[in-house]
């Protein structure tokens, strides 16, 4: 045979698709190799057609992959701009209630923002109502021993700070931001300890500074309440904020506080879970008089999720949770609702996108980009799903779940690649 022949047939090769065969084979043997439990499957939006499919119909724990969900349930009930407050005006006095918006002085995200500007400008008395919020500041399912650690600070009505302080150490002088906590700390010597210990059902933090390692500044949730609320919005505003026990009525007036692009985009690309958390309670208060992520979920899966594939066990906004368990061909459908419901040149730019920004910046390098999606990260589970452009211009949804690996989640990334760039390549 003539080389060229020999060069042609490679050719050929890398541009037709891979077959059912050849994929199915390669599924079974990373299982083996993995010893994990994979569930992929490959579509095609504009022929409306399953491309590939393997164990799609099985469930899994999505870890966050559950923030599309969140964000499909936001783009339907929000629109283009967050809710920051309910207010009325009554003589000399301002009552306001939180609607769940996490943007209030979040550093991830932060602007002064109108919130901000609304309060401080206010020449009136703050009262703030607490009666909206029904549901608990951690959600069902999370682990106990993650709550020190800001990716499960706890949601509330009226978020301050993202929920969590900073504790910062230059020398023997110990300092928080916000100042407020200063005084809840203890300083303690033990080699025993861990190095920050939040005391039961308080703000009062053992911090045991012989543990230090070359770090010097931490970050950890703080234990919610309308009265610290109120004192930190006092410190922050510099006028008096008082908590009172009030549900406002459905007269009351909404200050929009924020484009939601800008927290879709923080979710979506570097998976934050106290957006994504605090998102579902907006939803929730948008639909009814309380901040409860159960009405925003109910409501989404009686109107506007009824037709999936499979029902989906769904329990929080982040997906924290180890109770939630959805199927990969379930979330391919997902995003094909979000697909034709926003314009590609909006979507595309608030996912992670391969090789360039969020939890995928380090992986499926590529120029220019075929990757946009969501992953989803629990120990020994790994999830990615979202859009494949392929070297064709096809623009693909793929949804692929690897769950119970003991392999480190690197190992499963470097698999997910593999396949990933390889349909890039042949479709």
């Amino acid at each position: 045979m003539r080389p060229y022949s020999l060069l042609l047939i490679g050719i050929l090769a890398a541009c037709s698709p891979v077959s059912r065969r050849a994929l199915t084979k390669r599924f079974v043997s990373l299982e083996t190799k993995l010893q994990d439990h994979t569930g992929f499957m490959l579509y095609d939006p504009d022929q409306n057609k399953e491309l590939y499919s393997f164990q799609s119909d099985r469930y899994f724990t999505p870890a966050s992959n559950t923030k599309i969900f969140t964000f499909y349930t936001s783009l339907v009930i929000l629109g283009d701009s967050v809710p920051g407050l309910r207010y009325i005006e009554k003589g000399d006095s301002l009552i306001f209630a939180g609607t769940g918006d996490p943007s209030f002085l979040y550093e991830n995200i932060y602007s002064p923002g109108r919130t901000f500007t609304f309060l401080s400008s206010a020449n009136k008395k703050l009262f703030l109502a607490d009666g909206n919020f029904y549901t608990d500041a951690l959600g069902a399912g999370w682990s106990w021993d993650d709550l020190l650690y800001t990716y499960s600070s706890e949601r509330s009505a009226l978020p301050v700070y993202g929920n969590y302080f900073t504790l910062q150490q230059t020398g023997s002088v110990i300092k928080t931001d916000p100042a407020y906590f200063s005084f809840n700390i203890t300083i303690k010597d033990s080699v025993s300890k861990p190095l920050l210990e939040r005391e039961p059902g308080s703000n009062k933090i053992n911090f045991y500074p012989a543990k230090l390692p070359l770090k010097n500044q931490w970050e950890t949730p703080f234990k919610t309440s309308a009265e610290l609320t109120a004192k930190l919005l006092s410190d922050s505003l510099k006028k008096e904020v008082v908590p009172i026990k009030r549900i406002l009525s459905d007269s009351a007036k909404i200050l929009y506080s924020i484009p939601a692009d800008t927290l879709y985009k923080e979710m979506m690309q570097e998976s934050d879970n106290f957006i994504a958390e605090q998102l579902l309670l907006t939803c929730a208060g948008v639909l009814s008089d309380s901040l409860k992520p159960e009405i925003a979920i109910r409501y989404m899966k009686k109107n506007h999720l009824m037709d999936l594939p499979d029902d989906p066990i769904w329990v929080d906004g982040s997906g924290l949770s180890r109770y939630n368990l959805f199927t990969p061909r379930s979330i391919v459908k997902l995003w094909e609702k979000i697909y034709d419901c926003v314009p590609r040149e909006r979507l595309l730019p608030l996912l992670a996108i391969g090789g360039k920004t969020g939890t995928v910046k380090r992986w499926y390098k590529n120029e220019p980009p075929y990757l946009y999606g969501k992953t989803g990260t629990l120990s020994n589970n790994h999830c990615l799903s979202g859009y494949l452009i392929t070297k064709k211009g096809r623009t693909l949804i793929f949804s692929f779940m690897s769950n119970n690996h003991p392999a480190p989640s690197g190992a499963v990334r470097q698999e997910m690649e593999a396949i990933l760039k390889q349909l890039y390549l042949h479709y």
